[in-house]
């Protein structure tokens, strides 16, 4: 690791309220010895002063090693997908490469090849996982993981056979970019007379494969199981209800959330993650299901979006990312903040 270093860092969000559970300082510092990244405030409260502290570790280590049992508020994360290699074999360098020659990174590769084994190891991977975030949290507090369409049912599984009652499919929607791919070069290779080509083409009408226009992201919303009623958990954890004054739209908060994906200049130049999540949308989940002051953890925290999005809600995360060439966003992003 590198030798420590520190830098004053002005938080240009409003300034995190002065209470006991996280009175923090007006001005913060943002620390990093290589292994690790902290803002840290005046306050003495988990985790240990810091409003947000990122490791650079396996999620399924450190969730073990560093976070007591029944002490954070919500779990928030956008975990590997399983498909098209953005699984726990994730490359960066790879996924860069095959997205610039093919364009299917976040869809199905070309052809169409389909993998069941997918979902399998997606949901191996995913049980231990879900499993430390439901020891983590307090009695009733919820989860939201986002996931792809043809694997959500594996990741909903996946939570609820850890422990978790699933309590809702969320969505977030977008507008997306057509990745279906067209058949007619497929004809038009074939070893067979002209007038047969064009009979098949004429037949095939144009369709495509069975690839819409992605529009749609779900979420599973997940909640550990709550002790006594929705109120006695409340008055004792301070989690387990949903804040419905929090609107995105004018509305009563509804489970499909329609937020444009993020800009160029909020996700940052040096931001090559191929799923960043809007602030906006991560703030607005963030609102719905915890207070002020609460302690945010992300096991995938990616660029750190979710991080980014605790501080502008006045609350703190907690966050391992395993990727050196991600942890150095973070860091570029946090330092910005």
């Amino acid at each position: 690791m590198s030798a420590a270093c520190a830098l004053e860092l002005p938080l240009t969000m409003p300034p995190l309220a002065e209470t006991p559970q996280h009175s923090a300082a007006r001005r913060a510092v943002l620390s990093s010895d290589g292994g690790s990244l902290t803002i840290a405030s005046s306050s003495a409260s988990f985790p240990t002063g810091a409003a947000v502290q990122i490791w650079k570790q396996d999620c399924r280590a450190g969730l073990a090693a560093r976070i007591p049992d029944a002490s954070v508020d919500f779990v928030l994360t956008d975990p590997p997908y399983g498909i098209d290699g953005m699984g726990e074999e994730w490359d960066h360098a790879a996924l860069a490469g095959k997205a610039s020659r093919a364009s299917v990174i976040g869809s199905l590769p070309v052809g169409m090849k389909f993998d069941r084994q997918q979902g399998k190891q997606l949901y191996d991977f995913l049980l231990p996982v879900f499993s430390e975030c439901l020891r983590v949290l307090k009695p009733g507090g919820f989860m939201v993981a986002f996931s792809q369409g043809r694997l959500y049912n594996r990741l909903a599984t996946a939570a609820e056979d850890a422990g978790f009652e699933i309590r809702d499919m969320l969505g977030w929607t977008y507008e997306g970019q057509a990745k279906a791919f067209s058949q007619d070069h497929f004809v038009r290779k074939m070893k067979i007379p002209d007038d047969e080509k064009a009979r098949i083409l004429a037949e095939l009408g144009g369709r495509k494969t069975p690839q819409l226009k992605p529009m749609i992201e779900p979420m599973v919303l997940a909640q550990k199981p709550r002790e006594g009623t929705f109120v006695e958990n409340w008055m004792a954890h301070g989690v387990g209800l949903v804040d419905t004054s929090q609107q995105l739209d004018g509305k009563f908060p509804g489970n499909i959330m329609a937020v444009p994906k993020p800009s160029k200049a909020e996700r940052g130049e040096e931001n090559g993650h191929f799923t960043v999540k809007p602030l906006r949308l991560m703030d607005h989940l963030i609102r719905l299901f915890t207070k002020e002051g609460a302690v945010v953890v992300d096991p995938f925290i990616g660029s750190g979006t979710t991080a980014l999005s605790a501080l502008r809600t006045d609350r703190r995360c907690v966050g391992f990312e395993i990727s050196d060439a991600y942890f150095e966003v973070i860091r570029r992003r946090l330092d910005r903040a």
